[in-house]
This record gives C-alpha cells, structure tokens and sequence, in this order.
C-alpha cells in the first residue's frame, strides 16, 4: 500500500500497474516503469456579468516505459481498462524492438529511488460548484468596473479549480504515489481614454484555495492596472538600468532554469555548457531549492522517475553549484543524478541584505531613473548564446517614481551579462509558480525604442 491512495480504490490502481509491468517482464522486457494520473477539474470563464463558458474536465491516462536492454519504446492510453492498458504495454515492447539501443537509456539506479514518501499537504479541494464560481468572478469584475470611469469593460474573468491523483511504479521495486490540488482566479480589464484602450490585469494561483487572493482585492488590482498603462508614450534607443517586474523577472530566470537543464547541456545548446563552479550571478545572489515546502507549487516528494530530490543550492554566492538533471541527461554528462526528472522544484533566490529591497517602490527608488519592464512581448532568446531581445512595454521611471507608461520598445542583451548585473531583488515575492522571486533590478540594459 502507498503511503497516499491514488484512488478511491487504491488497490485497483496499484493492481492495474503491477499488472502492467508484470506483463512488461513477461514479454521480454528487462525493465520498466509505468505510471497512471487521474485529474478532474471545473473552468468557468465570465465576461460582463454573463457566463461565457463553464467546462468541467475529467483526464486520466496509463503511460509505460519499457526497456529491453538499452532499446526502450514508450505508449499512452487515456483508456484505464486492463484489455487497453494491455494493448498499450504490447505497443511500448513492439517499439522497444524496433528501436536502436541508447548506451545511456534506462532506469534510475535503486538506491537513488524514494524509500519514504512525504506527506507535502498538496491536497485540498475546493468546495466549489459552478455557480459559486460564477459569482466569485462576477464579484471581481464588478469591483474593477466600480473602480473607475475609465475601465470600459472587461477581458476576461477566469476560475478554475482542479485536483488529481498520481501513482508510479517500475520494475525496481518502486510503487508510490500522492494527490494534489491547483487553483487559479484571474481577471483583465480594458481601459480606455481619448489616446485608445489598454488592457491589463492580474491572477493569483494556490494549493489551497484559502491562500487565493479575493475577488474584490484582484478586481481592484487588474483595474488599476489596466489604468496605469493609459496614454502610453514610446522612447528613444538608449542605455540604462532596467527593473523586471516579478512575474516578468521569473520569465528571465526560467531561461537561467533551462539553461543549466541536463537537456540543454547535453545536446551543447546552452549559454552555461561547461560553468558549473564558475560565477553566474554576483556573489549577493543564490539560489536554493527545496523539493519540499508543504503547500509548494513545485513541491514533491519524488520526481517523474521515483528518485528522491535533495533541499540544496544551484547557485551559492553566486557560483553555479547545481544542475537539473534526470537519470538520462546525467549519464550523458557522466554526472550524479538529481532527481529533477520532470523539472525544477520550488527556487527560492536569497540575497544578501545590501542587494534586498524593501519594496518595487524602494527598488525604483535605488534604480533612480530608468525602465520597470512589466510585460515581455515574442520569443527572442538564443538559449545557446544567451543572445536576448523581446518586445516589451511598461514605465518610465524618474527620481524613483513612475513618470509615464511606454510600450513599442525592445529591451536586448545578452544573458551571461543580464545575470551578472542583477543588482537587487525586491520583496514583492511572485509564489504562483515554483520560481519564487520578486522584481529585479539589472544595472544596464540597451532599450531600443523611436
């Protein structure tokens, strides 16, 4: 028995995946591992106090990995009935037959696996129904239309609250699983005056439903937001210092997270192939990862493999101490496993207190004048250059406050640079994602505008 049931009928789902790799075995296979995931969920979308749509979801697949020797083949089936999973346990031998042997193909090794499994409080379901959720987005947008004249209507308002289940298994002897919970609001808001419309908005996402921002806090927030950006203004090409709003700040480290990814390193297409143990940020910043923060977004006792993570630092005073790693990429590089099959866990940035802010306000203030990037537009990154330029839109900052709102610009650099210019970070801590940072303060930044 698994320490966290799969099911409502555990034994039936941890009966369907002995069965799958007993199958796998028997045809031949020298190892295996298989995996079910049941997930079911409720979207509502509101627009102008109307329903637009309501979407209840329900996703569950079987997938297996079988091996047979170094040659492995792989088949999903959304289809859990034991006839199914068995078609799909013979598809993933048949493409294993078929398939050329990898030297470094294969299950984690035994000793790397998760003897005991965590309970990490990623359960909790939200007691909503359909139209609780409907009113819950019509209390946010009514809030953002009351606000000001300005708001003309409305984007979108979005609530969405979902659980799942999760079982693994694999022929080394590993069977665990757990069940977790994911839970959005979101709302955008179109203002409007005699220089046109803008439209802005926020969202907040939780394990647990009660750490949710309210509908009348996000309908004040995506409102005046969507206010600020109104009579945008355009700016010469220039260089100066550039602050990354938190949201925006995560989408610029998430390129850090990949470049130093075992995938990206492997196959040579990242700008920190070869740096680890060398400085890639200043000596204020590092980063921690901790696989098991109770109620994390990126928390888990185990990955996508069954090996068991380790709190540790990828980046320690500002040298690269860590990598993301799965079994395959770490015998490519002929490196220790990880444990981070499936990604990243909770990166939490800790700086040293003269590179920490007290606020977004306190950090304009020590930026001075310059650029607050609040939105990245495209997809111009070079990941294996760390070559950077994306259309971007925001304020204009003068004696540490905003002046006026721009858009139509480019900001562009290069990501070795980026990061070893990160002069502060301010408390305004993003946690609706794994990455947890707040907006950043970079010291130069070449901004192409008019």
């Amino acid at each position: 028995m698994i320490n966290s049931p799969t099911s409502s009928n555990p034994n039936k789902s941890e009966g369907l995946l002995k069965f799958a790799l007993k199958l796998a075995t028997d045809l031949g296979a020298s190892d295996a591992s298989a995996e079910l995931s049941d997930e079911k969920g409720l979207t509502v979308n509101v627009r102008c106090s109307e329903v637009e749509t309501i979407e209840n979801t329900r996703d569950r697949s079987f997938s297996i990995t079988v091996y047979k020797g170094k040659a492995q083949g792989s088949a999903t089936s959304g289809d859990l009935h034991p006839e199914a999973v068995e078609r799909t346990v013979r598809a993933a031998y048949e493409i294993a037959s078929h398939t050329t042997e990898d030297p470094c193909a294969g299950l984690p090794q035994a000793d790397e696996l998760c003897k005991n499994i965590r309970d990490l409080d990623l359960y909790h379901p939200w007691d909503i129904d359909a139209e609780a959720a409907i009113e819950l987005g019509i209390r946010a947008e009514k809030v953002a239309l009351e606000y000001d004249n300005r708001i003309a209507n409305t984007d979108a308002s979005s609530v969405t609250a979902s659980t799942g289940e999760f079982l693994l298994g694999d022929t080394l002897g590993f069977l665990g699983g757990y069940r977790f919970s994911n839970h959005s609001v979101s709302l955008s808001m179109i203002a409007e005056d005699k220089n046109g419309m803008q439209v802005d908005g926020w969202y907040a996402t939780a394990v647990d439903p009660r750490d949710l921002m309210k509908p009348e806090q996000l309908g004040e927030k995506a409102a005046r937001r969507a206010i600020s950006r109104l009579s945008p203004r355009t700016l010469t090409t220039r260089i100066c210092p550039v602050i990354f709003e938190a949201p925006v700040a995560r989408q610029l480290l998430n390129l850090f997270n990949a470049a130093v990814s075992g995938g990206s390193l492997y196959r040579n297409v990242s700008f920190l192939c070869g740096r680890l143990g060398t400085s890639v940020f200043p000596e204020t910043v590092s980063i921690f990862e901790d696989p098991f923060i109770p109620r994390g977004y990126g928390s888990s006792p185990f990955d996508d493999e069954g090996v068991e993570p380790s709190p540790r630092f990828i980046v320690e005073d500002g040298v690269l101490k860590g990598l993301f790693l799965d079994s395959y990429s770490a015998r490519k590089l002929s490196l220790k496993n990880t444990g981070n099959a499936g990604g990243p866990y909770n990166l939490l940035y800790r700086l040293q207190p003269q590179a920490r802010a007290s606020s977004p306000d306190a950090l304009m203030k020590l930026m001075g004048t310059g650029l607050l990037v609040t939105e990245l537009i495209g997809q111009g990154v070079n990941l294996a250059t760390g070559d950077f330029s994306k259309g971007a839109s925001g304020f204009w900052i003068e004696n540490g406050g905003v002046a006026y709102p721009v858009q139509g610009i480019t900001v562009a650099g290069n990501l070795n640079d980026m990061f070893m210019d990160l002069v502060a970070m301010g408390d305004d801590i993003d946690v609706n994602t794994n990455v947890q940072c707040g907006s950043v303060l970079l010291s130069k930044l070449t901004v192409a505008g008019s």
